[in-house]
């Protein structure tokens, strides 16, 4: 049997607040201790590589899926539990969606929000039921949020979508989500 596996979506840049780094690393612990799979997009640099190091510290399986093109621009991380390279990034979020069962976005940039988007509107169509659920740390996906809400308001979308994600403040508060999940 397959343990439970979460898809991180993640930047491959620190940012700058300190404080998504460590969110970051003890997200990827905490996946770790709870004898979770992590699935990530593969790179040894930003916070995808934090969050990888982080469970891989902490005894954890690690799954990394990265195309071709960005092996060297993201550094693929050769110690993981498994590597998948794939032909472009399409390909990518799939595989990493498909093998998972519940997706967390950590901060991160405009692949950040392409990969969310893509499973929120899946999960719009009625195509998942996975959990999709934002590291809102230090109020950075405030500005996203806001916009759901906009998008919702102006009737592009039913209120049902700002349901469809959710909002936590800390690692603690996703795992304790994740928790629910795997039951």
């Amino acid at each position: 049997m397959q343990p439970f596996s979460v898809c991180v979506f993640c930047g491959a840049r620190m940012g700058k607040n300190p404080a998504y780094k460590m969110a970051a690393d003890a997200l990827g612990a905490l996946i770790a201790n709870n004898g979770w799979q992590l699935i990530y997009g593969a790179g040894d640099i930003g916070l995808m590589g934090t969050v990888a190091k982080g469970a891989q510290a902490a005894g954890g399986k690690t799954v990394g899926v990265i195309p071709v093109h960005l092996q060297q621009r993201e550094v693929a991380k050769s110690d993981l539990t498994h590597l998948i390279v794939t032909e472009n990034m399409h390909e990518r979020k799939k595989i990493m969606f498909m093998n998972s069962d519940a997706v967390v976005l950590l901060p991160g940039g405009a692949g950040s929000l392409d990969e969310i988007f893509e499973v929120l509107t899946w999960r719009q169509l009625g195509l998942h039921q996975k959990p999709i659920l934002l590291l809102n740390t230090d109020g950075y996906w405030n500005p996203l949020l806001a916009l759901v809400d906009h998008i919702i308001a102006e009737g592009f979308a039913e209120g049902s979508l700002r349901a469809m994600i959710e909002p936590l403040e800390t690692p603690d508060e996703v795992i304790a989500r994740l928790r629910e999940a795997s039951a």
